[in-house]
């Protein structure tokens, strides 16, 4: 299984990876979900893909699972839902005022 998520996991930081070197804001901000979404299951399979009883401890626990993980992951998938929205209203804005999506044409004359 394991094997599994480190294709999965290689194939999302590539599609991410591809899409940020484009020349769409679009892109580059799916490009950047994506490759979150890459370190999520990254960090899932670097805890180990493991199952057993609820992450709670009593006095007749043999198996249970770490809920750290899970707790980093739902941190991240949080900031970076936020950080996804921002990224949208800003390049919104920056349609709405410049009428273009593409880096190059962003970037303007004088930085060449």
């Amino acid at each position: 299984m394991e094997i599994l998520m480190s294709v999965t996991i290689g194939v999302l930081f590539t599609v991410g990876t591809y899409l940020i070197l484009s020349r769409s804001l679009l892109r580059i901000i799916l490009g950047t979900n994506i490759i979150t979404h890459g370190v999520h299951l990254l960090l899932l399979t670097m805890s180990r893909l493991k199952t057993g009883a609820a992450p709670l401890l009593g006095e007749n626990s043999v198996a249970y699972t770490d809920p750290l993980p899970q707790a980093l992951i739902l941190t991240s998938i949080v900031i970076s839902f936020g950080v996804t929205s921002l990224f949208f209203v800003l390049a919104y804005r920056a349609y709405r005022e410049l009428g273009t999506d593409d880096m190059e044409q962003l970037r303007g004359q004088d930085d060449e």
